[in-house]
C-alpha cells in the first residue's frame, strides 16, 4: 500500500464476527476482508493488553490481504489533568500504543486528550499542548518516529475535544492528524451537523488550519449519537435514523474533492456491515462525480 488511498473499517469486531464462526484476535483481518472492508481501529480502551507477538502474526495477516490497522490508545489518557503524574503517565500509555500499533503494522494512535474538570477550557488545552509535546518527544526518542498521534474530536461538552481544539493540538507538531469524529461533534453541538453544508464547513475550516496532507489523510470516525444538553449519550446504528448525523452529504464531499482519509465505523454493533454501506455510498458517489474511476471501481 505505498499509495494513501481512503479506507473503511471499524472500531472493534461487530455482532457478526462470533455470529459468522470467528473467534479471536487473529481472526480479525479475515473476519475485517469478509466484509469488505480494509481497515480496523484495534481498541485498547482498558488498556494496552494484546502481545507483540500475536500482533505480528495478525500484522502478517492483515497486510496479505491489504488491511491497515490503527489502534485506539485507553481511555484514561488525561492530557489535561490538574496532576502531573496523570499527565506523565497519559505519556506512557500512548507509548505503549505506539508499540502495539508498530506491531501491528499500523501507522496511527487515536486518543481522547481528557476533561476540562474545574479549569478553564484554555487552562485544559495548554496542560494538554505541553502534555502532546512530550507525547510526540518521547515516541520520537524510542524510535517510534513513524507513528502518528491522532487527537480526537469529543462528543460530551465538557471534554476537552471541540473541532478548534483538536486542531490546535494538532500543531504541535505536523505529523499529528485529527481524528475528526463527526457523530462526535453533531453531538457536543446538539444536533449541529444537518446538511452537506455543514459537513463542508467543517473540512474547510481543517484545510485553513492544516493546509497540506493532513487535511486530506485525515482519520475520521462516524457513527449515529443520541445526546442530551451535555453532549453524547449513546451511540447507536444506522438503522436508528432518528439519529444523526447522517453518512451520505460525507460521502459526497469526500469523493467530490478527493479527499482519502481513513474511515472508521462505530455503530453500536453493526459497525461493519454500517461501514460498508458508507464504503456503498461514497463508491456510488465516485460514479457520479468521475466515469473513469466508476469504471475503476471492483464488484462489492
Amino acid at each position: 500500500m505505498s499509495e494513501w488511498k481512503i479506507q473503511f473499517g471499524t472500531a472493534g469486531t461487530s455482532d457478526s464476527f462470533t455470529a459468522m464462526g470467528y473467534k479471536n484476535s487473529l481472526d480479525i483481518p479475515a473476519y475485517t476482508e469478509k466484509m469488505g472492508l480494509d481497515a480496523f481501529e484495534y481498541q485498547c480502551g482498558h488498556g494496552v493488553r494484546l502481545g507483540l507477538d500475536k500482533a505480528r502474526q495478525m500484522a502478517d495477516d492483515a497486510a496479505a490481504r491489504g488491511i491497515l490497522f490503527s489502534v485506539h490508545a485507553p481511555y484514561y489518557i488525561s492530557a489535561s489533568s490538574l496532576d502531573e503524574e496523570k499527565r506523565l503517565n497519559s505519556v506512557n500509555y500512548l507509548l505503549q500504543s505506539a508499540a502495539l500499533c508498530r506491531a501491528l503494522g499500523g501507522r496511527r494512535v487515536i486518543f481522547h486528550s481528557g476533561s476540562c474538570g474545574r479549569q478553564s477550557r484554555e487552562a485544559a488545552l495548554e496542560k494538554a499542548l505541553d502534555t502532546l509535546k512530550r507525547a510526540q518527544d518521547a515516541l520520537d526518542e524510542a524510535g517510534f518516529a513513524e507513528i502518528t498521534l491522532c487527537p480526537e474530536t469529543m462528543g460530551k461538552i465538557g471534554q476537552l475535544g471541540t473541532l478548534e481544539e483538536v486542531l490546535a493540538l494538532c500543531g504541535v507538531d505536523r505529523r499529528i492528524t485529527p481524528c475528526i469524529d463527526f457523530g462526535h461533534l453533531n453531538a457536543r453541538t446538539l444536533g449541529g451537523i444537518r446538511s452537506k453544508a455543514d459537513y463542508a464547513a467543517i473540512l474547510d475550516r481543517i484545510g485553513e488550519a492544516l493546509g497540506d496532507e493532513r487535511a486530506r489523510q485525515f482519520h475520521v470516525h462516524f457513527s449515529r449519537i443520541e445526546y442530551s444538553k451535555g453532549g453524547e449519550k449513546r451511540h447507536w446504528t444506522f438503522a436508528e435514523t432518528q439519529f444523526g448525523p447522517e453518512p451520505q452529504p460525507l460521502m459526497e464531499l469526500l469523493a467530490e474533492r478527493g479527499l482519502a482519509p481513513v474511515i472508521i465505523c462505530e455503530s453500536a454493533g453493526t459497525q461493519a456491515e454500517d461501514a460498508k454501506t458508507m464504503k456503498r455510498f461514497f463508491e456510488a458517489c465516485l460514479c457520479t462525480t468521475s466515469q473513469s474511476a466508476c469504471a475503476r471501481q471492483l464488484p462489492l
